[in-house]
């Protein structure tokens, strides 16, 4: 049977890290980490993705400035405050929450984020800075730093394995593909015109699966021995629960944990470090501030 690798605990002693590393920041400099975050629009998902961020950061002693946006905003007036925010010395962190609204143009408005403060790693030259070898984006996207820190943080070797990512988006995929190579693994991304997707699967030491499909990655694609991190997060019928559903990763937990070495559940996974990820960047950018 695999190990559990507890993102909640780990993710839980991180945060533990941070809060200490806080206080001495403010006791030594003078400098109270913040974090700004820009809300457009009424999507219940998001609002409740931001307020958690928000809580976080208390949490640790960072400080918060939200910032909540009607839907018909403008994009000019967007990209007004994020230069005013981009001023700011008390704000060292800047994250915009996704979806835009349709009227927007989504790179236009990730790009207006200055580097030094793009903490969510989604500026288009932060990751392209992820492909360029011997240069060091200054932030990497959250999740796919989570998911390279739950490796470390359970003394899994990435250097001279054989690692597949399934799944090539901009916020999870193509990101910890890249973050992986960096650290001399060797790399294969599978997406949905991959034929024969098994095949590919099978052969991995590491395997991320990243494709927001329940339950896709079966005992059978697997080899024994496989390090599993599951960032899928999907949300399935069942009628056993109080809630008439569940969530489930992209990966049947039950059937692959028989064949892994390591595996990641979900819930409680990748899941807590991606806010843990969050925190940690926005430390390190009031960090470099003081240096």
């Amino acid at each position: 049977m695999a190990q559990i690798i507890d993102g909640a605990a780990i993710a839980a002693a991180i945060r533990t890290e941070i809060k200490e590393e806080v206080a001495r920041l403010q006791a030594e400099h003078g400098v109270t980490p913040g974090l700004a975050t820009v809300l457009i629009g009424d999507d219940p998902a998001s609002a409740t993705y931001v307020r958690n961020k928000r809580r976080a950061c208390a949490e640790v002693g960072i400080a918060s400035f939200g910032y909540e946006l009607p839907a018909a905003t403008s994009q000019d007036e967007v990209l007004r405050l994020l230069r005013e925010l981009g001023s700011r010395e008390d704000v060292h962190g800047i994250l915009v929450q996704l979806p835009l609204p349709d009227h927007m143009n989504e790179a236009e408005v990730l790009a207006a984020v200055p580097l030094t403060k793009d903490v969510d790693g989604f500026n288009p030259i932060n990751l392209g800075l992820l492909g360029v070898k011997g240069r060091q984006a200054p932030f990497a996207p959250c999740t796919p730093q989570g998911c390279i820190e739950l490796l470390d943080r359970s003394g899994i070797r990435i250097a001279g394995r054989r690692a597949v990512v399934l799944g090539r988006s901009a916020i999870v995929g193509l990101p910890v593909a890249l973050m992986l190579l960096a650290r001399d693994a060797t790399v294969t991304i599978c997406h949905s015109k991959t034929p024969n997707i098994a095949s590919v699967t099978r052969s991995a030491d590491i395997l991320i699966a990243a494709i927001g499909k329940p339950r896709f990655v079966t005992g059978d694609m697997v080899k024994p021995g496989v390090v599993v991190i599951d960032v899928g997060i999907n949300r399935v019928a069942d009628t056993n629960s109080p809630r008439g559903s569940r969530l489930v990763g992209d990966v049947d937990f039950d059937e692959v944990s028989e064949e892994a070495a390591a595996i990641t559940p979900v819930p409680g996974g990748v899941g807590p470090m991606t806010i843990a990820m969050l925190l940690k960047n926005t430390l390190i950018a009031a960090r470099r501030q003081v240096v």
